[in-house]
């Protein structure tokens, strides 16, 4: 971030001072080239977003959900900058923008199937239709390919992977849509893509309580799947003698097959597996830990749980993948690794760790405020870009 955003091309091709008679309207083309959030100020004027939630889980959520948790948290942030927002999401919501709902909750369980988001997507221009908005802000996979439909400035954030198949569609997508990375290291695993930003996560942080005293226990939080790591987990917990709670979501029929023949044999002793967590005792268990640990094994594009555990002044130790090095202070917020082998040696260090800098860091860089400015500057370029501008005609 930092430095000014690159001017748009069209405008300058655009004559702004038209004649009375004979005007042309002409619309800008939407803005997919470099953009960059920048640290200036946006442009005074209303501002109307729709906010398209993925359909598994209300917002706020209850337990797992980092999609919605960073929704949930932009919504509220943009509105207190004075953002007119409106979230399109599944049945209720406890959020401060206006809603309106996109149908019933789809069953959690299902996450990752295609037909609920497809549905989804398939009600969006009826939704849309009557609504003021500058900007759809869409945040599921389905949802953009509806853009020519609702003929609206799309700007889509890459929550997941961006290789492989996924690569291809975001590719693709990034043509006719501004596509938001989370992280330098997700645009640097897909090059070809014309990315339009890039926006940091953020957290709420009055929403996780500061500790200071920490327990003798490392946490492992999020998934449960060998992209995660927690085998890893359990080998550095019982390698350097540290209790280790094992949190995680294991909902899908591919995440209960791990569990239960990779994970649950190794559980017992000093590693206790607590099931799925959410709310209250999600902060509780990230705040009173001496570390999250955090061993995943592919290029994580962000890492929701690290800026959470870091609110609370809780260091991570994780392995050097994906975004990490960004998110993480090597040696003042947490230890980076660069191998398994090194985890055990981290867990016992880090006491060495300030829990003031974990949080100031959090403040700082990764927090709700940061996250609703860095998109409101993006908005603005995209909605800028789109505006239909009077032409003189030509002579």
């Amino acid at each position: 971030m930092g430095g000014r955003a690159e001017t748009d091309p069209a405008a300058d091709a655009i004559d702004p001072a038209p004649t009375p008679e004979r005007t042309t309207v002409l619309r800008r083309p939407p803005t997919v080239g470099p953009l960059r959030t920048t640290d200036e100020e946006p442009a005074d004027g209303p501002l109307r977003v729709a906010v398209v939630a993925p359909p598994w889980l209300e917002l706020p959520p209850d337990a797992y959900g980092g999609v919605e948790s960073v929704c949930s948290d932009l919504v509220d942030a943009l509105v207190d900058r004075g953002v007119e927002v409106t979230l399109l999401g599944p049945g209720r919501h406890g959020t401060t923008a206006a809603f309106r709902p996109t149908g019933p909750v789809a069953d959690p369980r299902g996450m990752g199937r295609a037909l609920p988001e497809v549905e989804q997507a398939a009600r969006l221009p009826g939704l849309l239709a009557d609504l003021a908005v500058d900007v759809v802000h869409d945040h599921t996979l389905a949802g953009p390919l509806v853009g020519a439909a609702h003929g609206l400035p799309t700007v889509v954030t890459a929550h997941g992977p961006v290789h492989g198949e996924m690569g291809a569609y975001y590719r693709t997508l990034s043509a006719r849509a501004s596509l938001v990375a989370l992280s330098r290291a997700q645009r640097e695993q897909l090059p070809s893509a014309r990315w339009a930003a890039t926006v940091p996560n953020g957290v709420r942080p009055d929403r996780f309580p500061f500790r200071a005293a920490k327990g003798e226990y490392a946490v492992f939080l999020g998934r449960m799947s060998p992209d995660k790591g927690p085998v890893w987990a359990i080998e550095a917990a019982r390698a350097a003698g540290v209790p280790l709670l094992i949190a995680a979501k294991c909902r899908e029929d591919a995440e209960v097959q791990y569990f239960e023949h990779a994970v649950a044999p190794l559980l017992g002793g000093d590693v206790e597996w607590i099931g799925e967590v959410g709310g209250r005792r999600k902060v509780e268990l990230l705040a009173d830990a001496r570390c999250l640990l955090f061993p995943i094994d592919w290029e994580e594009p962000f890492g929701l749980v690290m800026i959470e555990a870091m609110a609370c002044g809780t260091p991570v130790v994780a392995l050097r993948r994906g975004a990490v090095p960004e998110v993480v202070e090597h040696g003042r917020t947490g230890w980076v690794c660069d191998r398994p082998s090194e985890l055990a040696v981290a867990l016992l260090r880090t006491h060495e760790l300030d829990p003031g800098a974990c949080r100031a860091l959090v403040e700082d860089r990764f927090s709700a405020a940061a996250l609703a400015a860095g998109y409101e500057r993006v908005y603005r370029r995209i909605a800028a870009a789109a505006r239909p501008v009077v032409s003189r005609p030509a002579s």
